[in-house]
């Protein structure tokens, strides 16, 4: 707690610059993709969703592949800084508190700016009238889940590099296919048979497509939990990974 209450103090000074990852992006986001995009959509791309208009298909897309990009950019950057430009992790493992203590206070701060965010897209998306179902109001912590399925992995691994070389690879390579082939625009049936598979086994496709059937009040039960055990398992090896990969970082 003390990590994330490290992590808040310093939020509070540069909270004013997340207003456009966590207010504006999904307005901009559902205005072009949604709206714009949307309304070139034609009686079979309609069928093709199932009657679902494309405004209150995309949007849940939109809210899972948010979470996502704020996980990755949690944890990338700020990970490495903390022991290399700004290493204040190096004097945080000098008191009392041991690295797994760093890596979990890190992860509860992003599963607060996650929470945050995932608040302010419900709160869009009600202004947008895209909400079908009350069980919108389970999707925040869903979104959160959905986020630290990449980020306790993805800052094990940034916790152990020594420049951030890859981090643009990871971007590029990674996310953005995700963000594109994961359901977030379009069911990924429409998708080659590799694609598709593919996508089936990120933790993005598990987060939209709880997220979305949530939204629409199209969830069932046994669906549901398999999204989110497949969600709570990327987060917990990545937890673990952290618990190995922090101690031979910071460990003299």
């Amino acid at each position: 707690m003390r990590i994330a209450e490290h992590r808040a103090l310093a939020y509070r000074q540069v909270w004013r610059g997340s207003i456009v990852t966590t207010v504006l992006n999904p307005i901009l986001f559902l205005l072009a993709i949604g709206v714009g995009l949307g309304t070139l959509v034609d009686d079979d791309g309609a069928r093709t969703l199932d009657g679902v208009d494309y405004l209150d298909f995309v949007a849940p897309g939109l809210m899972a592949a948010t979470a996502m990009q704020i996980a990755v950019n949690e944890a990338t950057y700020p990970v490495l800084a903390a022991v290399k430009w700004i290493p204040t992790a190096i004097g945080q493992v000098a008191t009392p508190l041991r690295p797994i203590d760093i890596a979990l206070g890190h992860q509860a701060w992003i599963a607060v700016r996650l929470a945050t965010s995932a608040i302010a897209f419900v709160a869009v998306m009600a202004v947008a009238g895209v909400i079908e179902s009350g069980w919108v109001l389970t999707t925040p912590p869903v979104a959160v889940i959905g986020g630290l399925a990449f980020s306790a992995p993805i800052a094990a691994w940034s916790i152990g590099q020594q420049d951030d070389y890859f981090f643009p690879n990871l971007l590029r390579f990674v996310v953005l296919p995700m963000f594109l082939f994961s359901g977030t625009f379009f069911p990924v049936d429409q998708l080659p048979v590799v694609l598709r598979t593919l996508a089936w086994v990120t933790p993005l496709w598990h987060c939209v497509e709880l997220v979305r059937g949530l939204t629409l009040g199209t969830a069932s039960l046994a669906p549901s939990v398999g999204h989110l055990a497949v969600l709570v398992a990327y987060a917990a090896l990545g937890v673990i990974w952290c618990g190995r990969a922090y101690p031979r970082r910071l460990t003299p």
